[in-house]
Order: C-alpha cells, then structure tokens, then sequence
C-alpha cells in the first residue's frame, strides 16, 4: 500500500473513521441556494463515493443573530431538510461520516444584530456588535446545543464547532476582543468558560455515540492573540469537557499573514498542529495547504496530526482518494490554491466552484455524459481553454485533434508557473499532459493548424482556442527600444533594467513586478522564508504566533514603479483573498504603486506621465507594458475566409486578464454539449 498512513483506518471507540483524509469545511453557498438540498446532497455523495474518510459541511448557524439570513438548523424543518444530504452520503458509502459544521460569525456577522463577548468592531467587520450580557451567553450556548442536537436529528454523524478564526467563540477567548470582567472575561479561565460550557451542554444533550470536533485557532496570527501555553490549556480542557477530535486551525480572517493563498508552502503549518498533539489525548486534525496524497502522507509520517483535512483539493478533484487508493496521483487535478472561484466567490456572496474544476458545487447540472454520436473534433490552442475542451470531449468519447503551434501545452498557464509563488500551476499543466494520454487525443505539438490541413483532414468540429496577444497601448514613443512586453520579460527574452516602469496594475502587471522584485533561488518557498518575510516564528510560538516579530523582506534592488490609470487603489480588482497579499509583499519590497497616472509619450528620458495634472518624468531604463489583452484571432479569421465554420472559446472568445477560470468553464460547457 503506497499511503499506509493516509489509508488507515482511525478507531474513535463508538465509531471508526474508515482513513485518514477529511474533506474539510468549506462554505459554498449551495447552504442558500434554490435548489441547495440537492445539489449538496450530489455534491457530497460524489466525494463520499470516491473513499474521502469523513466529510464536514460549510458553516451552519445556530440561530438568528448568527445567520445573517443564510443557513441555519434550528429546528425540525431545517433538520429534515438536511436528511436529503447525510442520506445521501451513507447511500454512497454507508462508512464515510459525515459532520455538520456550526458556525457563528458573532461580530463578523452581516447583521447589525451581530454579538460579541464585548462591543468591540473586528477591522473585517461591518458592525460593532452587541455586547451580550449573561443571559445572552446562555442563550447562545442552549442555541449551539439545540443545533447539534438538531443535526442528529437529520442523520449527521456529528458536529464541529468553530472556535477559530474570529468568529464568535474565538473571541471569547482573546483578551484584545474580550473586556468583560465577569465570570466570562479577565482570566483566561474565565475567557475559556464560553467555549468549554457549549462543548460540555452539547455533549451532555447528544450523548457519547456521537462525533464532537472542536476547532481551535492553534495559532491565530494575530498580534496579542492566544499564546502557546493558553493553546494547550484549551485543548486539554476541551479534552475533558468532552471533544471527540480537535481540529487545529491558523489564523483569523482579519490576520495580515496568509495561510491558504497559493504562496503558501505546502503543509507550512502542520509542526504546530505536532505540538499540540503531544499534549492532548484525542486525535488531532491539521489543515492548510495539504493538497496531494504525498504531502498528506507525509504529514502524517512525522507524527503532526491523526487526520488531515482538505477542503479545496476535494473541491478540485472530487476523485482525490479514490486516485490515491488506485495508484493514479498523476491523474488528481491538484488545488492551485489560487482562490479564484472558491473562496473569492465565497466572501463576495457568490456560488463556490473551482478554477481547475468547473463541475465542482455544479455537478447536477454540468457532466460529462458518454456521447451518442462521435464526431472528429479539431482544437487549435494547447491554453488552458484548447485543453479543458480537448479533455472533456475526449472524455465523452470524440476523437479530439489538439494542434499546438509551440513544443509544450499550457498557454497562459507556462507563464504563471514560472511566477515566484504560483508555482502550483505546474500541477495544472501536468494533470493536462495526462489527461491527453489518458484519453488518448492525438497531440500535435510545433504544428499550427491551417485551413489546408483542416479541411484535408475532415473534421466535423473546429475548436479555435488560441488565445490573447498582450495589448499595445497608444502611447507616443511605444515603439522605443526600453520599451518590452511583459511575455519578453516572463520567458526571460528581454533583460530588465535597475530603474523599471510597469505600465498596468491588473493581475499580470502584479505578477512582473513580483517576478522583477523577488530576490533569492527559484522554486517553491521553503517555510522558514515565508515565516521570515510574514514575520511568523514557529519555534518561539510568541502570542499569535507573530506578536512582535517584525517581517524580514529583503528590499527589492530595482527602482519598480507599478502604474494604472485608474483612480482606484492599486490592486483594487485583484481577488478578495489574496489580492492584499500581494500588495503587501511588493510594498515591503519598496515598489512604488501609483494610480491615476495618464501616460504622455517614451523617450530616451525615460517615462512622461501627468498624475493629478502634474507632469513627471520617470527614468526608467525598461518599461513594461502590461496593459491588458486582445483577442487571438488570426486562425479564426482565414477559416472563416476559406469558408469554415470553427467555434471560439477562451481568451481568442473574449480577452480578460488571463482570465483562466472564465475559460476553462466556458469550454467545459461547451465541450459538455457537443
């Protein structure tokens, strides 16, 4: 058995988790949806079916005050609703367990009856919340109680109760959030009271054959959070008050530190997770960044935790375990960690999907169904586009041709992998290769693909996906010889000088400039670096993991100047979860961010802009463009003229910025239907 570990089975005494691996707790918005039941209850069985241990929904409020009109289990109605999805489960695999997550966002709540141990506003927050009084407290314990207690009732096999992350419990916890002085607040026994009287009413009401995670903020990277010793105090208590299983978590949403962006090391945070295992007598779950079977195995080799938990890569590949037990890693649609569809569409109220799995939160209305009549299908474009479509139409059964006029497919993807910090989409471009030999379409690499060799060859469908061409912005002086495209810069065609102007502040201007400032060897970041430059120590463990350790980035030795044209904020439409990250790092660098910049001409003197009608003048020595896409549609076009009809998808459809999870969608539907 190659993951031994992974694949064993955890005995918890009145139950046994049948392995290792839980699909973690990940709000999707089906929870709201029309429809939603449903569409979990499909969502759910599919990952249940393919060997994942033990699964924990999205979020569930407990009661009003914590809903902020989403989804709730409060009563028998809502119970029987949710029947629909554990049955669902256990129909798929009557071993795997299922668990409901009960959430309370207390005062990140959208409502302005949002609670809080004090009447303090997280930075996040919309609201000061109310300050409950005891009665109050009460009441939000004997409504955590009836929400567990109400989850059996609808057939889950147990609960988790969130304690992490800024949320209503967490901030019972942590002084800087709790000021009362009753019997609630002050010490930190006190603090614990909150957290350990909901676990010990809920375990007294559900009984002892039941599941009761708890999950703590292990290390909340929050300046004058919990320190190390309060950690394990609290898990030990939890011990006792009755947990079955304690879940570690890192951070709270309003940390200044990321720990699920794409940029983070692999398992970066599971050492911390090892500690407290040493302490407590009940299985412990890690999480973060674990996001192959060899990582998760590897985990569990030095002893960090007893099970693991991934969220995004069940999200990705609803096959993850079923791959791993097979011996078919190389077939895992791997988590990029880019955020783009999952949670960016989770903090903006949208409906949760995957960038490299458009099925995902949608798999009762997008499959890929045998079809009934095979047709020859040429795709022009080996981007991400060509390659979505190629593989599901392959998958359906059609004789898929995929003509690539370079020597390597991934388009658009080429270029993010060799980004300091997006090194994940190498996975993406190797999940494609093997999807190509699996499915056995025939690849022409170095072969652009003409009218001639179309119509010679018979096709009954002509996918044009070839993409963008970067845009050239009207600009006097933009033929000048300091002035490059950022593709030159990327693949390392052009050198870039010490003085350097970037000409748009999208993602892709974001992604030069973090290719031009980073300093230190190529490759994924080991976790001593990422610690370092986000001012975490792992070893010392101080109050949050970071209070009063100053960040260590090495100033970039260029002169970068990002410019946009916009009067917004620089980086403004970058994604909600990691845009800031991004802005953070490049402004400890030293790169100078500015917007409502109008660009006057290029000369020898470098850069002429006017910003707030004030002419400047920047010495650049290079000048990169980044000033969005245009459509690739030259192959389109002499089709059209020689008289076929070819379909367009992707970027050559419509041109975003680099949009990828635009275009992998659109040509999965697409390639879904024909």
């Amino acid at each position: 058995m190659k993951y031994p570990l992974l694949l064993a089975p955890l005995d918890l005494g009145f139950t046994t988790i049948k392995n290792r691996s839980i699909m973690g707790s990940m709000h999707t918005g089906l929870e709201e949806t029309e429809g939603g039941f449903e569409r979990m209850a499909t969502y759910f069985a599919e990952r249940a079916a393919n060997n994942i241990g033990m699964i924990i929904t999205g979020g569930i409020a407990p009661n009003e005050e914590s809903s902020s009109g989403g989804a709730m289990m409060s009563s028998d109605e809502e119970a029987t609703k949710h029947r629909m999805v554990t049955d669902a489960v256990h129909e798929a695999d009557p071993d795997v367990k299922i668990c409901m997550q009960i959430l309370h966002p207390g005062p990140l709540a959208y409502t302005p009856n949002a609670v809080a141990p004090s009447a303090v506003k997280s930075r996040i927050g919309r609201f000061v919340p109310i300050e409950l009084d005891k009665a109050g407290i009460q009441k939000q314990i004997d409504d955590h109680v009836r929400c567990a207690v109400m989850a059996k009732k609808a057939g889950y096999d147990g609960v988790e109760i969130i304690g992490s992350a800024g949320y209503l419990i967490s901030t019972f916890l942590v002084k800087k959030t709790n000021l009362r002085e009753d019997e609630y607040g002050g010490s930190y026994e006190n603090r614990m009271r909150f957290a350990l009287e909901i676990v010990e009413q809920t375990r007294a009401a559900v009984g002892d054959d039941f599941i009761l995670i708890f999950r703590i903020a292990a290390m909340d990277m929050l300046e004058d959070g919990m320190s190390w010793e309060e950690i394990i105090t609290l898990g030990k208590a939890l011990e006792k008050a009755g947990v079955t299983i304690i879940s570690t978590h890192f951070t709270w949403h309003e940390s200044a530190v990321p720990t699920i962006a794409t940029m983070v090391p692999r398992a970066a945070f599971t050492s911390v997770t090892g500690r407290l295992r040493k302490e407590v007598n009940v299985p412990v779950i890690t999480s973060n960044r674990i996001n192959m079977p060899d990582v998760a195995e590897q985990v569990l080799e030095r002893g960090d935790a007893d099970l693991v938990s991934m969220a995004r890569p069940l999200l990705a590949d609803s096959a993850f375990m079923r791959k791993a037990v097979e011996g078919r890693e190389d077939e895992i649609n791997t988590c990029i960690a880019c955020n783009q569809a999952c949670l960016d569409h989770t903090f903006l109220g949208k409906l949760t999907s995957c960038l490299v799995n458009p099925r995902a939160c949608h798999e009762t209305m997008l499959n890929y169904l045998p079809t009934a009549e095979a047709k020859k299908i040429a795709v022009v474009g080996g981007g991400p586009a060509g390659l979505a479509y190629a593989t599901v139409a392959a998958e359906r059964g059609h004789a898929v041709t995929l003509f690539e006029a370079s020597s390597e497919i991934g388009g658009q993807f080429n270029l993010a992998k060799t980004i300091p910090g997006k090194e994940e989409f190498h996975e993406t471009v190797r999940y494609y290769n093997r999807m190509i030999e699996v499915h056995g379409i025939d690849l022409r690499l170095n072969t652009p693909a003409g009218a001639a060799t179309l119509k010679t060859e018979g096709f009954d469908e002509i996918i044009i996906a070839t993409g963008i061409k970067p845009r050239k912005p009207d600009i006097p002086g933009i033929d000048h010889p300091k002035v490059v495209s950022y593709v030159d810069v990327i693949k390392g065609k052009k050198s870039v000088g010490k003085k350097v102007a970037i000409i748009g502040a999208g993602g892709i201007g974001f992604d030069v400039c973090e290719l031009i400032s980073h300093s230190g060897p190529s490759g994924a970041v080991d976790r001593d670096v990422f610690a370092a430059e986000w001012g975490v120590d792992f070893e010392n463990h101080p109050r949050g993991g970071v209070t009063g350790v100053e960040p260590k980035v090495a100033k970039s030795d260029r002169e970068i100047t990002l410019l946009q044209r916009k009067e917004s904020r620089v980086g403004a439409g970058l994604g909600k979860t990691t845009g800031w990250t991004h802005r953070i790092t490049l402004a400890r660098r030293g790169v100078n961010m500015m917007n409502g910049v109008e660009y006057v001409k290029v000369d020898d003197a470098g850069l002429h802009i006017l910003q707030g009608g004030q002419p400047a003048i920047l010495e650049a020595d290079t000048i990169i463009i980044c000033a969005g896409q245009d459509p690739l549609r030259e192959t389109y076009d002499d089709l059209v003229a020689d008289g076929l009809s070819p379909a367009l998808v992707g970027g050559a459809y419509e041109a975003k910025e680099l949009d990828a999870k635009a275009a992998i969608n659109q040509a999965s539907h697409m390639a879904a239907a024909v």
